[in-house]
Parts: structure tokens; sequence; C-alpha cells
């Protein structure tokens, strides 16, 4: 039995090689660009940079109410 589990994992490792090997891989260099491009070209909707509305604001501090 250990020399079919054996043939299996190795089948298994066969076939995970085969599909990392398919993968397309790019240069660091290109996708540091790419990555800057769509930080820059998504700026104006990042909540860390622009801010969150205050309309829209779930953590905003609730607001008092004073009865006189």
């Amino acid at each position: 039995m250990s020399t079919n589990s054996n043939l299996t994992t190795m089948r298994r490792t066969v076939e995970q090689l085969k599909l990392e090997a398919s993968v397309e891989r790019i240069k660091v260099s290109q996708a540091a660009t790419e990555l800057q491009q769509y930080c820059l070209q998504n700026a104006t909707k990042d909540a860390l940079l622009v801010g969150v509305p205050t309309g829209s604001n779930p953590f905003r501090e609730p607001r008092s109410c004073s009865i006189f």
C-alpha cells in the first residue's frame, strides 16, 4: 500500500509542478511599474488618502441630543 500512496503523491507533485510551470511570470520592475500606475489611477477613490465623506461614515462620533 505504501507504494501506491507514494506513487499517488508523486503524481500529485508532478501535476502541481506542471501547473506552476505554466504560470506566466513577469519581472519585478514591470510589476512595480504596474502597481504604481494602478495606485496613481485609483488614488482619488482611496479612503485612506482622501478621507471618508461624513455622510457615509459609519464610525463617526454620535451626535448628542439635548432637550431644554
